[in-house]
């Protein structure tokens, strides 16, 4: 829906009325942190007010969340915003998570060190809040692989990088980005490829991969929010690990392995005699 900052009872109708529990706000930018932080005020109070009016609907306790759409926002700028005369920090506006513009330009590195730098800022740095990756988008101009030369390590990056993540339509199909006769934004808006996933063959395959690598990490929510530690360089294995109250998850993830029989460590985070399962074969 679209809410605008002038008109209280309707931006928050859904959100007492329906129990819609967030919000992802575009163009941040364009109003003063001031208005956000009021905005997530009304709507945490709106959104426990419908968790006492319908105990039997409430999924669990989780607080009103915001994520926000300031341009150009990276990681690597930590809490705040650099406008040039003057920085801000959303994330003490109402915020608990930023679109992370700076994933699609790190996804060209190598696993490592794309894994390990949003592990420790998002452990330090940001702690408690997060980040939004995307690989493209319907205005970026320049996306992670516009040519769609290599989909499998898109959905790795995408999937098994630290934060949440964003899919947009067609990542998982390698949807042409660059259609003859656009102009501006409209090639990355081109039809959905349905047709290519009955008559080709390496699509499917490719949908295959992020379907399993998808699977994998909403399944195992330390994937996003747990820790990440190597394993071992040559093969590359690492594990992430998630503890929260008493809920507790860990894997071990292992990347471009040979086909066939593997051996690999699991140090530190499964002990001897530990049942495991291969989940993408």
């Amino acid at each position: 829906g679209c809410w605008t900052l002038d008109n209280k009872p309707q931006r928050l109708f859904a959100v007492h009325q329906y129990g819609v529990d967030g919000f992802r706000v575009d163009t941040v930018k364009h109003a003063d942190e001031n208005a956000w932080a009021e905005l997530y005020t009304e709507a945490s109070a709106a959104f426990e007010l419908w968790k006492k009016k319908n105990s039997d609907k409430v999924l669990d306790e989780s607080p009103f969340y915001m994520v926000g759409e300031v341009y150009n926002y990276g990681i690597s700028g930590g809490k705040e915003y650099d406008f040039g005369d003057k920085k801000v920090n959303y994330f003490d506006n109402g915020f608990s998570s930023l679109i992370n513009f700076e994933l699609k330009s790190d996804a060209e590195k190598d696993y490592e060190t794309i894994f390990s730098k949003y592990n420790k800022l998002l452990h330090t740095t940001l702690k408690d809040k997060s980040v939004l990756n995307y690989l493209t988008s319907h205005d970026d101009g320049q996306p992670f692989d516009k040519d769609r030369t290599n989909p499998k390590r898109a959905a790795n990056v995408l999937l098994l990088t630290p934060g949440a993540s964003q899919i947009y339509y067609g990542d998982e199909t390698a949807r042409d980005l660059t259609i003859e006769g656009t102009e501006g934004d409209a090639t990355l808006r081109s039809f959905m490829n349905w047709d290519e996933l009955e008559s080709n063959p390496p699509t499917k395959e490719i949908l295959s991969h992020w379907q399993k690598i998808g699977s994998f990490r909403n399944n195992h929510p330390a994937i996003g929010a747990g820790i990440h530690n190597r394993i071992t360089k040559s093969p590359y294995v690492f594990s992430r690990y998630l503890k929260k109250n008493d809920f507790v998850d860990k894997v071990v993830v292992g990347l471009d392995l040979p086909k066939g029989k593997k051996l690999i460590s699991v140090k530190g985070i499964f002990g001897d005699g530990t049942l495991l399962f291969d989940t993408y074969s």
